[in-house]
C-alpha cells in the first residue's frame, strides 16, 4: 500500500503526517497520549481500507512531531484540538471521519465543539465527559499523567502494559518515553480548562453519526457510564464492547474492530452519496 510522509509546519509546531490508501473518502486517526500514529498500523496498513484516504499523525510533542512552540497553548485539550484542525486545513482535508482513541477521541469531540465539519465520529476508549472529568473513568485518571519530567523505564513499562496488554510492542515504550516531558504536567493542568467543552452535550446535540467501540475488558474507562451517555446519533443504537480486548481494541482484536470500522465507514460514505444526490 502506498504511503506518503509529510512534515507540516503549523503555528503549534511541526507535525509528522502519514497518508496511506487510495483517493476515496478521508479518514483521520488521532492517537492516545504518550503514543504515536504507529498504534493504528493494523488499520492504516490494512487492505480492508485501501480505497480510503487514511491520514494519521503524531500529536505535538509525540512521535516524530516536534515539541509544541508554546506548550501552555498547545498541550491542554483545547490546544490539541486547534492543532488538529489547523493541520487538516493545511492538508485541505474536508469532512473526514474522525477516528479517535482515548485522548484522541476527546480531541475529536473538542473538534466537533469547534464546528469542525466531520462526516462521522468513531471513538474508542474515550468517554464523553462533562464538568466532572473523572466520572467517565475507572481508577486513578491522573496515574501516569500528573507527574513531571521524562517517563522512567518503570513508568513507561507500566503505562504500556496497562494500555496495550498482550499487544504491547517495543515501539510503544519508545513512544511513551519520547513524549515531551512537559506534556503530562500540562495536559491536565488548569491551563485553558475553562475552554474545554462539555462533551456529553456535544455528542447529545451533534448531527454527526457517532460510533462507540470499546474493549470489553477496558480497565481505564467506565463502560457503564458510556452506555448512559445520551448520544444523539449513535450508530446502530449500540455502544459496542469487543470481547477479549482492553483499552486498545484496534490492536488487541483488530479483526473485530476493523469489521466495525469498515461497516461504519461504508455507511457514512453511503449517506454522503445519497445526500449529494438529493441536493444535486
Amino acid at each position: 500500500m502506498l504511503s506518503d510522509r509529510l512534515a507540516v509546519h503549523t503555528s503549534h509546531g511541526v507535525i509528522a503526517v502519514e497518508i496511506t490508501g487510495g483517493d476515496g473518502p478521508e479518514v483521520v486517526f488521532i492517537h492516545e497520549s504518550f503514543a504515536s500514529r504507529q498504534a493504528f498500523q493494523k488499520q492504516t496498513r490494512n487492505d480492508t481500507f485501501k480505497n480510503y484516504r487514511m491520514i494519521s499523525f503524531d500529536l505535538p510533542g509525540h512521535g516524530e512531531s516536534g515539541d509544541a512552540h508554546d506548550k501552555s497553548r498547545t498541550y491542554p485539550l483545547p490546544g490539541l484540538a486547534e492543532a488538529a484542525i489547523e493541520l487538516l486545513e493545511h492538508l485541505d482535508v474536508q469532512s473526514p471521519v474522525l477516528v479517535g482513541w482515548s485522548l484522541g477521541g476527546h480531541i475529536a469531540m473538542e473538534m466537533l465543539a469547534r464546528s469542525f465539519a466531520a462526516s462521522g465520529l468513531f471513538i474508542t476508549g474515550a468517554p464523553p465527559v462533562g464538568p466532572m472529568i473523572a466520572e467517565g473513568f475507572r481508577g486513578d485518571l491522573l496515574e501516569g499523567l500528573s507527574g513531571r519530567g521524562k517517563m522512567s523505564d518503570d513508568e513507561a513499562n507500566r503505562f504500556v502494559q496497562s494500555v496495550f496488554g498482550a499487544a504491547a510492542q517495543p515501539f510503544m515504550k519508545r513512544a511513551a518515553q519520547r513524549t515531551d516531558e512537559e506534556f503530562r504536567s500540562t495536559l491536565l493542568s488548569t491551563l485553558r480548562l475553562e475552554e474545554k467543552s462539555n462533551q456529553r452535550d456535544v455528542v447529545s446535540r451533534t448531527q454527526v453519526k457517532t460510533a462507540v467501540v470499546n474493549g470489553r475488558e477496558d480497565c481505564v474507562v467506565d463502560l457503564d457510564y458510556i452506555d448512559g451517555v445520551p448520544f444523539s446519533r449513535l450508530w446502530r443504537e449500540t455502544c459496542f464492547r469487543i470481547p477479549g480486548a482492553g483499552h486498545a481494541p484496534f490492536l488487541e482484536a483488530p479483526i473485530a474492530f476493523n469489521a466495525l470500522l469498515s461497516a461504519f465507514l461504508a455507511e457514512v460514505a453511503w449517506d454522503a452519496r445519497h445526500l449529494d444526490h438529493a441536493t444535486g
